[in-house]
């Protein structure tokens, strides 16, 4: 059976080069109610290191990591952290505005739930995006996977 994936120059590079891609993500997710970013950015990001690995390890490399049910199942709960964080806050009387202590200027934890907000949407652009990647590559016009049999096509 042939080796999945790229030549092993391109799958040494993307180990080496994905987790960087990756840190720098979940920065910008982090830091995004500091400086220009967040959750949205944050989240193409990660979804993009995950289609990194699968183009260079084939669709197989990134299945102990991320499948298409595993992305689907972490969009939902992204969709549903945020909706929480937006209905704590009729408890308070302020939905969707801050009811969390804020704290000093250009401090991670100084945004209340403006970073709850961003890691929310962060899950559910990453999965999101990672899943739209894969129901495109991974599945026929019939909605069922493609099985490449080795055979003219």
């Amino acid at each position: 059976m042939k080796e999945q994936g790229m030549s092993i120059l391109v799958k040494r590079i993307t180990r080496m080069t994905v987790s960087l891609i990756l840190l720098y993500g979940f920065y910008i997710a982090f830091h995004g109610h500091l400086s220009p970013g967040g959750g949205f950015a944050g989240g193409v990001i990660f979804a993009l290191s995950m289609i990194h690995i699968t183009l260079a390890f084939g669709r197989e490399g990134v299945k102990g990591i991320l499948s298409k049910a595993r992305a689907s199942l972490l969009e939902s709960a992204g969709a549903l952290a945020f909706l929480l964080i937006g209905v704590a806050g009729i408890i308070t009387g302020t939905f969707f505005l801050n009811f969390l202590p804020t704290g000093y200027e250009f401090r991670l934890f100084s945004g209340g739930t403006m970073m709850l907000s961003n890691l929310a949407i962060f899950v559910k652009v990453g999965a999101g995006l990672f899943a739209v990647f894969a129901a495109l590559a991974f599945l026929g016009p019939d909605g069922h996977a493609e099985v490449n049999d080795g055979g003219e096509q």
